[in-house]
């Protein structure tokens, strides 16, 4: 069973390695992007580690992860919005290169580096605090609140993640027109926190004290 899982996991790694090349160097024109190997860099080594450990600590969670598919018609509609966003943001930042476009100074890249690592950071930590951790939206068998560590101090820990991640990747690749994009990011994670919140004060256990405990959804102190 762990061997299948192995390659299924390598295959749609491979496969996403290969869609997000394509998606930034053939807009490019050229291989001479050093910021789009920054970013594939930081993209897929993090998660060729992950995707590791998981399999030998998790592979139950990895298994989800690579087969759950949205049943929800407004998380849906969230999917297809962000698949929308990376599309144009990437090939954007691509054009910018091919027709000699201003990319933004090179500290600016090195800089959202950083601040993808921390991204990248919580959101490994994320999944080492929850168990039922899942990229769809849904309430599984004997699941449990978590509410220790980073649920500690937001409800969605793993959004807050992804904020910084979504945020710092055209930063990366000295596009600001692409950081303007990704700000569409912002209003989409809201609708889907929304949809979640209901999914699981009617489906989970404690979820609605929970709420009341701790108070911010993805930013301490402020939302």
């Amino acid at each position: 069973m762990e061997n299948s899982l192995l390659k299924e996991a390598l295959a749609k790694y491979i496969t996403g390695l290969v869609i997000f090349l394509l998606v930034l160097f053939v807009p490019a024109g050229t291989l001479h992007y050093w910021q789009g190997w920054l970013l594939t860099a930081l993209l897929f080594a993090p998660m060729l580690l992950v995707g590791i450990l998981l399999l030998r600590k998790n592979p139950a969670l990895l298994r989800r992860r690579l087969n759950d598919k949205e049943t929800e018609s407004q998380q849906k509609q969230v999917v297809l919005m962000c698949m929308g966003m990376f599309l144009a943001a990437f090939i954007l930042a691509g054009l910018h290169v091919r027709f000699g476009w201003r990319l933004l100074p090179a500290w600016v890249s090195w800089t959202s580096s950083v601040v993808f690592l921390i991204g990248y950071a919580l959101y490994a930590e994320v999944i080492r605090e929850n168990a039922y951790l899942s990229r769809v939206v849904e309430v599984q068998k004997d699941q449990k609140v978590v509410d220790t560590g980073l649920y500690g101090l937001v409800r969605h820990p793993m959004y807050m993640a992804t904020l910084l991640l979504f945020l710092a990747m055209p930063l990366v690749l000295g596009c600001a027109v692409s950081f303007l994009i990704m700000l569409l990011y912002i209003p989409v994670i809201r609708k889907r926190i929304r949809n979640e919140e209901q999914v699981l004060e009617q489906g989970l256990a404690g979820y609605r004290e929970y709420r009341e405990k701790v108070r911010y959804r993805l930013i301490p102190f402020l939302w």
